[in-house]
């Protein structure tokens, strides 16, 4: 009997070990799964991408499974890539996302350095598209864009125009304000209600 005991609780613990083991090894995997990019990457598919601190990216047709992030004083040139998560910056040099891009999350850009741009150009957004606190000049046009578009705190100038946004168009505290025209939203508050 104490024997059968102990072969269970061998058996039981032969299968933890396992368990972590393949825990442990998809942890690992996971890491590696992001992809640094320096230079050009074309119609392949990425787990998460990632452009390090003051690097260039180029992506053309590029397929990300997750999330694109832009590292400070970093430049990205997007065109026609689909993301399934989200486009994400703080102290971008320069952002192009354009040519029927397609962001099943939302692209959030905030801090863009002065004398740069940030272009959300002929894209699809799912989610929020968001333009916090940037320097950098700033348009968006052209775009349809599934939840809200907030602009707030923004310095280096600001152009919407032509966009079709399901829910809310909200912006505040930008200097000088936004221009533009041909916004459709949900609503439009604060600073632009006739853009």
């Amino acid at each position: 009997m104490s024997s059968r005991i102990i072969s269970v609780s061998l058996t039981g613990i032969m299968a933890l070990v396992v368990g972590v083991a393949a825990l442990l090894m998809a942890a690992s995997a996971a890491q590696a799964e992001e992809r640094v990019c320096r230079g050009t990457i074309g119609g392949a598919t990425v787990d998460n991408l990632r452009v390090p601190q003051g690097a260039t990216c180029t992506l053309n047709g590029t397929k990300v499974e997750g999330t694109v992030k832009v590292e400070r004083s970093a430049r990205l040139f997007a065109n026609g890539i689909r993301v399934k998560g989200n486009v994400q910056s703080e102290g971008f040099q320069a952002i192009y996302l354009r040519q029927g891009s397609v962001v099943v999350g939302s692209v959030q850009l905030e801090n863009g350095l002065r004398g740069g741009n940030g272009q959300v150009l002929n894209s699809r957004i799912n989610g929020d598209l968001q333009f916090f606190s940037n320097s950098a000049r700033m348009v968006a046009r052209g775009n349809t864009i599934l939840a809200n578009f907030q602009a707030n705190q923004n310095d280096g100038g600001l152009v919407i125009q032509n966009n079709r946004i399901s829910q809310n168009l909200q912006c505040q505290s930008n200097n000088p304000a936004p221009v533009g025209s041909g916004n459709t939203a949900g609503d439009k508050e604060g600073q632009c209600t006739r853009v």
